[in-house]
């Protein structure tokens, strides 16, 4: 089945893009926050903020050489052009030609726009250093977990996989479950459950790696149906970590799944085969592909593929 088109669907407790949830009463603290929201955002945000708070800071120190443009020599007088130039240079050290000081508050000006340059740079240089080091995850997650027997049993399945070319070593994963339950007390609460899965680890992750939970008594999906997912409001919260082996840093990713994403009687499509010569093939372009599964006794849920 080929992966949905169109816009991200809302995340009821997902986070950024995805996250429906709106916050209010949250005290703000902008600048305190800078260095997160910094490294968040996208280099093509990235950039042209730096520009432009780089011209605004140049704007600023020309306005002040224009008021003393007759202690600048080579200035136009009250050219706000030249004294942005000027500034421009005294900023980048680029070093005077034809406009240099010659005045007691002009030599002020410049002595106080080298202590500013000096910090800029410095912060500057750190952030995007920062930010540019900063290892990220691109993991895959398969675009819906179905669920069908698997050796007698009902099973979830998940496909996993590293998009880069290395491996995420010890890899560990979580799956978390978000439904929508009434206290005794007739109190909404949306009560998280951890998923027991068959294995949680794994020394390296490569392309795909397939997460199982089974549905069995002890599973919090027991005895659910696709209807009663959809009146709980479920959600599957999947969480991966682990070490890029290339970087040597912790990469984190997480993916949610909600109710209409979890597919009863159905399986994901298999990826790996074997071809002449005993090698094995690996296929991602069925990464997110799933097959329906015949409906037994047991497990009466036999998913049709939408037209």
């Amino acid at each position: 089945m080929p992966a949905r088109k169109g816009p991200p669907r809302p995340r009821s407790f997902g986070t950024g893009a995805e996250s429906s949830v709106e916050v209010v009463g949250a005290p703000r603290a902008p600048l305190r926050d800078f260095y997160h929201l910094f490294l968040r955002l996208s280099w093509w945000l990235t950039i042209p903020q730096l520009v432009a708070a780089y011209v605004a800071i140049n704007v600023v120190f020309a306005f002040g050489y224009q008021s003393v443009s007759t202690e600048i020599v080579g200035m136009r007088p009250h050219s706000f052009a030249d004294a942005f130039y000027f500034s421009v240079q005294t900023m980048g050290t680029i070093g005077y030609g034809a406009m240099y000081p010659s005045g007691q508050h002009a030599h002020m000006l410049v002595t106080a726009e080298s202590v500013v340059s000096l910090l800029v740079t410095a912060l500057i240089t750190g952030l995007v250093f920062a930010k540019f080091s900063r290892s990220t995850a691109r993991i895959a997650f398969s675009e819906y977990a179905p669920i069908s027997p698997m050796d007698g049993i009902p099973t979830m399945m998940i496909r996993v996989g590293n998009e880069r070319s290395s491996n995420v070593a010890d890899t560990t994963v979580r799956v978390s479950m978000v439904r929508t339950e009434k206290t005794a007390e007739g109190m909404t609460f949306y009560r998280m459950y951890d998923l027991q899965l068959v294995r949680e680890r794994q020394p390296a992750l490569a392309r795909s790696w397939t997460v199982l939970h089974r549905v069995d008594a002890e599973s919090p999906l027991f005895g659910s149906t696709p209807a009663k997912l959809e009146a709980d409001e479920v959600e599957m919260i999947v969480t991966v970590s682990g070490t890029d082996d290339t970087t040597m840093q912790p990469v984190h990713a997480r993916h949610a799944y909600l109710a209409d994403e979890i597919l009863y009687g159905a399986r994901l499509a298999d990826v790996l085969s074997e071809i002449d010569g005993g090698k094995m093939r690996l296929d991602v372009g069925k990464f997110h592909h799933v097959i329906s599964t015949p409906a037994t006794e047991s497990f009466p849920h036999s998913w049709k593929e939408p037209t």
